[in-house]
């Protein structure tokens, strides 16, 4: 289960992305630069990516630790699937 505070800070995270996006359709609709609308869609990026790295984060601190001080084997082995199966759809490589 995730932590009250670190849920109420990705919302706000996600709220300020929603901004961003809402804010490069604009940009869109008024024919503003292309590369001043790449630099926007390259922040949206970087900021959702941060939300990725701090639920992931959240994850480890939490589900991942509590299956691996479990004595179920099953569940250990299914943690560790499921973040190879989130690093191999987010590798760039």
């Amino acid at each position: 289960m995730m932590n009250p505070e670190t849920k109420k800070k990705l919302e706000a995270r996600l709220g300020r992305v929603a901004g961003q996006v809402s804010g490069i359709q604009r940009m869109l609709e008024e024919d503003r630069y292309c590369v001043d609308v790449l630099t926007q869609i390259a922040a949206a990026r970087a900021a959702l990516a941060k939300v990725g790295q701090i639920l992931l984060e959240s994850h480890i601190q939490t589900c991942v630790i509590a299956a691996f001080e479990s004595d179920d084997e099953e569940q250990r082995a299914e943690k560790i699937a499921e973040l190879i199966r989130v690093f191999e759809k987010n590798c760039n490589c």
